[in-house]
């Protein structure tokens, strides 16, 4: 297999329409790893997209997409953002890769995560994650890339009678 030219780069304004279409196969995709329901994101009007997209140029906060330079398919995407709920320290959100670039051999979770990993050491010593407890392929996924469970647990917004492991990486 050859292997895929992908470039990544910070989300805009003008991304609105891509950007909802992956929210939304991610949503459909793996609904307990996000903090929103699918029905809920078909309901967000085009401002709303827009402003979603324009978290890849906002102040203490990225959002990059992995762009497949052979087909223009958005092959995944990350974000990050200052959280003062956990202190001020930047925060790892809305990880999807899409299936057909899932995998060692397309590098897209490592070139998306370097490049939050890179906008995350300008706004701090570390890098937080929630993840599902009953995600343990992202889990996983996490640990190979050097995250740990720090012990703390937050109860799933989605579902309070289930739990969020938080998980840390240090960047310096």
């Amino acid at each position: 297999m050859a292997k895929k030219r992908i470039e990544v780069r910070a989300t805009t304004a003008d991304d609105w329409q891509q950007v909802r279409a992956l929210r939304l196969e991610m949503l459909a995709d793996t609904p307990i790893a996000f903090g929103e329901t699918l029905e809920a994101a078909h309901r967000v009007t085009e401002a709303g997209w827009r402003e979603r997209g324009r978290r890849g140029t906002n102040p203490h906060s990225t959002a990059l997409v992995a762009i497949d330079l052979d087909t223009g398919a958005w092959a995944g995407i990350m974000g990050g953002y200052v959280d003062d709920a956990v202190g001020s320290k930047p925060l790892l959100v809305g990880v999807y890769v899409s299936p057909a670039y899932r995998g060692k051999n397309s590098h897209v979770t490592d070139l998306l995560l370097a490049g939050v990993e890179e906008w995350a050491r300008g706004e701090g010593d570390e890098l937080l994650l929630h993840v599902h407890e009953s995600n343990p392929r992202a889990i996983a996924a996490y640990e190979r890339r050097g995250f740990y469970a720090t012990g703390v647990t937050v109860p799933y917004v989605l579902d309070p009678s289930t739990r969020e492991l938080e998980m840390r990486k240090r960047l310096r």
